[in-house]
């Protein structure tokens, strides 16, 4: 689900008139007034939050905190732990 950026058309209450967040479906519609003031407000336009790449996805945090454990490579068929809970040396012996 996206994040909706709305900013008052005029002065409104202190949350719209500097601008607000709200996170709403796709097929939701569009905002007309402020939730709290009542006041007309309109969807700003803004530049999407992307991430390049998968990085993020393989490093050492991102598995931990998932409840993965994470291994490296140490040569001739043994890999050791770098994340999570888990043996700390795996070999094909």
């Amino acid at each position: 689900m996206p994040i909706y950026e709305y900013i008052a058309q005029e002065n409104g209450c202190a949350r719209c008139a500097t601008g607000f967040d709200l996170l709403q479906k796709l097929g939701d519609a569009e905002l007309q007034t402020c939730p709290d003031c009542g006041t007309p407000v309109r969807r700003k336009i803004s530049a999407p939050n992307t991430i390049v790449g998968n990085s993020h996805l393989t490093s050492e945090g991102h598995a931990a905190k998932h409840g993965f454990t994470q291994y490296r490579r140490a040569g001739g068929g043994v890999y050791e732990k770098t994340a999570g809970k888990g043996p700390d040396f795996i070999s094909g012996d």
